[in-house]
């Protein structure tokens, strides 16, 4: 029992108060350990209570030094009659430095996520214990718990509106000094882009077309831009198409051969040189792919929190996604089993903050309209899809449904659904033999 009392949370008293003292010794180094530290990475309450005082007085541009901290101090309740002043100079007393303030920091933060280690090791302890959770469950809560420890920030829990506020100035500063066209990871595509403004983090996005329209086509585009021009991970979960299918549909868009040619081998000596310009350019980007064709949202979170750098997760497609339950029987529970992928999909987005594109199959009732452009109505099995998606997009090519048109290879991408501005129609360029769409403007060119 004693040694259950004398055990305490990791902490180090010498490093609180070599960091306070450094801050009440040399103004200067403030900024520094704002920046590193919250209140909450201090274990004793009287640390905790100084260094808030600090850092409000900081963000009113007080001057900080032990005079007027206790000032504020006594001004905030927080002031002790009996130790507040003594302990304030002996701060400074034992404070070797302030030019040693950043190893200072590092053993205080470090000892502070070795406490939060603990208390998430303890919580799900006790879920075990409590028997109410199941395997799967409690190993999905602990690997949260720990993502957010590693993302520096809670795995949940109320944020006052001023440090939100500080975040949006900090994305608003980020956003002004940028040269990019659109606040997101653009798609390729300029006239896409400008229409739903790129794809932004956290955004569940979903891209919605009938068989043969040209779903994948459109997020291996999407994914090959984002691999090579925004210098982030990208993610490919396909569950119906093998890797290799995937890598040689990769390589005929980065290399303008003709997919048939690949498919079949028969390659002229032109071709062999365009492919392997293709795939050293390929080899440059960090594009991940996984075709495991019985991946639940749990599994790709999980995969993907071990992902360094991630911007950009695309999944084809929903409907052959089993739920974290596994797979159902019988196509009763089918409705609700898709709604909870829905569901755990932007969940996972807003987790990770990173954008999911989704890719989704469209039921044939379009099929029996005159105008068989799709809707909203027309997402297969759920309506949830709809409400949880942040933008919702449509392809479709009158060529496929009849053959006459004029213009065969013109494609629309139809956004349906857009929480960030207006819905619309962008119009596309089809290039069947490459697999790949182009903006009308900038329709591609053999070299």
């Amino acid at each position: 029992m004693d040694e259950l009392i004398s055990r305490q949370m990791p902490h180090s008293v010498e490093a609180e108060q070599a960091v306070l003292g450094s801050v009440l010794i040399d103004e200067r180094c403030i900024p520094q350990v704002i920046e590193a530290l919250a209140p909450e990475d201090f274990y004793l309450r009287q640390n905790r209570e100084i260094f808030e005082t600090v850092c409000s007085m900081f963000n009113f541009s007080e001057t900080v030094d032990p005079v007027t901290v206790l000032d504020k101090m006594k001004q905030n309740g927080v002031y002790d009659e009996q130790t507040s002043y003594d302990y304030i100079r002996q701060l400074m007393v034992i404070t070797p430095t302030a030019a040693n303030v950043e190893d200072y920091i590092h053993i205080v933060k470090d000892k502070s996520l070795l406490r939060r280690v603990a208390e998430t090791a303890g919580a799900i302890t006790a879920m075990v214990q409590e028997g109410t959770a199941t395997a799967a469950e409690a190993m999905e809560a602990a690997e949260q718990r720990i993502y957010a420890i590693r993302q520096g920030r809670s795995a949940q829990g109320l944020e006052h509106i001023s440090s939100v506020i500080l975040s949006v100035y900090d994305r608003l500063n980020e956003l002004a000094a940028s040269d990019a066209a659109v606040p997101g990871l653009s798609t390729g595509l300029p006239d896409v882009d400008a229409a739903i403004s790129g794809l932004n983090k956290s955004d569940l996005i979903l891209l919605a077309a009938r068989p043969g329209m040209g779903k994948t086509s459109m997020a291996l585009n999407i994914l090959l831009n984002a691999g090579k021009f925004a210098g982030k991970s990208v993610v490919y979960f396909s569950l119906e198409m093998s890797r290799e299918q995937l890598a040689m549909r990769l390589i005929s868009n980065e290399s303008f051969v003709e997919l048939k040619k690949l498919i079949t081998g028969k390659l002229v000596e032109e071709d062999w040189a365009k492919v392997a310009a293709a795939s050293a350019a390929l080899n440059q980007t960090n594009i991940l792919i996984d075709d495991n064709p019985m991946l639940s949202v749990s599994d790709m979170n999980a995969k993907c929190r071990r992902v360094d750098n991630l911007g950009l997760v695309v999944i084809d497609y929903l409907q052959l996604m089993t739920s974290a339950g596994g797979s159902t029987r019988g196509g009763e529970n089918r409705q609700q089993v898709v709604s909870d992928i829905s569901r755990a999909l932007k969940i996972m987005a807003k987790e990770l903050n990173v954008a999911v594109l989704c890719l989704s199959q469209l039921s044939r009732a379009n099929e029996s309209r005159s105008d068989k452009r799709p809707m909203l109505s027309d997402l297969r099995e759920s309506g949830a899809i709809e409400q949880d998606a942040d933008i919702v997009m449509f392809l479709y090519r009158e060529g496929y449904y009849n053959p006459d048109t004029e213009d065969h290879n013109l494609a629309e991408c139809i956004i349906a659904k857009n929480r960030h501005g207006e819905t619309g129609t962008v119009e596309l360029q089809w290039l069947p033999e490459y697999t790949t769409f182009a903006s009308i403007d900038r329709r591609h060119t053999e070299y």
